[in-house]
């Protein structure tokens, strides 16, 4: 089945309508689809956000239960939630697709990922209010290059272990890619809570990151709501096997690697190869913090790893 798109295509403002959508379009039970064309995805979000018209705002393009997708050569921009969706999905193939939001436009990640397999994203310009990309429980076999991000938070692995038991995510690679003026710019995050799961087999390679707030950050405390900031649970979420290699580039913060890692499961095979990170401020080098990590550097070491 091809989908071919043309001109551009508005999603409807009233909240009587999309207040009731999961997904503006989407496609589901399909085995063999190609989307392509070089129209757009107009979401016009700027008449939700922030504004709390609905319990959750719908994604733009919902990919649900499809085998052997390719998707290449359109666009998607403000999207009233997450742009692309892909839920249960294996063998797909994303290239040259553009997706754009303000970096003020919230939870507007860029692709959503889970519970799939064998996903391949390539030679796409992203920039959102949130996620470039998202990688969440279930997903495994996800190679990601060749992606321009900016703005947003970056590529992330997680959040995990908030919702789904004995989540896995395995088997990732986010190679040649570019971060521009982003939040963050490789991420692993979990919840601190009684959960449990893994992340597992992750490597980062070859990295350009431009002005990021934190470059290289793993974040088993996450929590951006306030009614969290005073637990003391720990993540039951194991993180191991994850390798940065060759990530070069400036930081806007003094803190240029973090890896806050579970007490109650200590990130292991952590490893650092040839990281270039420098922060411009004067008489003040960039810095890493390390908690509850253990692995190993080597190649270039600025700054100067933290790794037991």
């Amino acid at each position: 089945m091809t989908f071919e798109m043309k001109g551009v295509i508005k999603a409807p403002t009233d909240p009587n309508i999309f207040c009731k959508l999961e997904s503006w379009i989407s496609f589901q039970y399909i085995d063999g689809l190609d989307i392509k064309g070089h129209g757009t995805f107009d979401g016009q979000g700027a008449c939700a956000w922030g504004k709390h018209p609905c319990a959750t705002l719908p994604y733009t393009l919902g990919l649900y239960f499809i085998k052997n997708l390719i998707v290449h050569d359109i666009h998607s921009i403000n999207s009233k939630g997450v742009h692309v969706n892909i839920y249960q999905c294996s063998n797909a193939r994303f290239r040259h697709v553009q997706i754009a939001a303000p970096d003020n436009s919230p939870n507007t990640d860029g692709i959503h990922i889970g519970y799939s397999k064998n996903i391949h994203i390539a030679d796409s310009n992203i920039g959102t209010g949130d996620d470039c990309i998202a990688i969440i429980d279930g997903s495994q076999n996800i190679n990601i290059t060749g992606i321009t991000c900016g703005p947003g938070h970056g590529i992330s692995i997680g959040s995990l272990g908030k919702l789904s038991t004995h989540g896995i995510v395995k088997d990732i690679q986010v190679k040649s890619c570019t971060f521009i003026n982003t939040q963050n710019g490789v991420r692993i995050k979990t919840w601190a809570s009684s959960i449990t799961g893994m992340a597992t087999n992750i490597t980062f390679d070859d990295i350009t990151i431009i002005n990021a707030s934190n470059p290289i950050i793993i974040d088993q405390h996450y929590c951006p709501e306030r009614n969290c900031s005073g637990s003391t649970q720990e993540s039951c979420v194991q993180i191991k096997d994850v390798t940065f290699n060759n990530i070069r580039g400036s930081s806007s913060s003094k803190a240029a690697v973090t890896l806050s890692c579970s007490a109650s499961y200590p990130c292991k095979g952590i490893m650092l190869n040839d990281i270039n990170l420098e922060y411009h401020a004067p008489d003040a080098p960039a810095i890493s913090t390390c908690a509850n990590a253990n692995g190993k550097a080597t190649g270039k070491e600025l700054p100067p790893s933290c790794l037991k």
